[in-house]
């Protein structure tokens, strides 16, 4: 067992893991930030995406021993400090995209992710960039309608972070 210091949604949290553990038990069993989820466990089905300095991340397959002093943002820190949800988290909820919302969190931290880098994404980016989240349920055309209205609330600014 090791101790590691990472700054998970803006705070700092020790933890005392093997070496080799997979960010997501980090985060599910010894933090308790259970909105990241367990999917396939090998990094195929986006369930367990998190953002690394902003990156979209497979937490399933990153040891803790490698995250050093990136920046962890799960679904839980999405969200703006001012309480507000972040356009995507916003864009789902007035739309209803989730049906089980199992995968729902992965996808959010992927649109987000996609969002950033890209504020007015088409179709074409849209499907390219979730491509490598799977959803059992098909939501696939209201999660691009998702994207598309937070791109539209980020835009007026109707929403929290960014």
């Amino acid at each position: 067992m090791s101790k590691y210091t990472l700054n998970v949604n803006g705070q700092s949290r020790t933890v005392d893991v093997a070496s080799d553990t997979p960010l997501l038990w980090v985060l599910r069993d010894s933090l308790d930030l259970v909105g990241t989820k367990y999917g396939c466990g090998i990094g195929q089905c986006g369930a367990c995406t998190i953002h690394l300095n902003g990156v979209p991340t497979r937490a399933c397959m990153t040891p803790v021993s490698t995250v050093g002093r990136m920046k962890v943002t799960t679904i839980e820190g999405l969200a703006a400090d001012s309480g507000k949800l972040h356009p995507v988290q916003q864009a789902w909820s007035d739309l209803d995209v989730a049906q089980c919302g199992y995968c729902q969190s992965g996808q959010i931290m992927t649109a987000a992710a996609l969002l950033k880098d890209n504020p007015k994404p088409n179709d074409e980016d849209i499907d390219g960039a979730m491509a490598g989240n799977l959803c059992r349920c098909a939501t696939y055309m209201r999660i691009r309608a998702g994207i598309k209205l937070a791109a539209g609330l980020a835009t007026a600014g109707k929403g929290g972070a960014q």
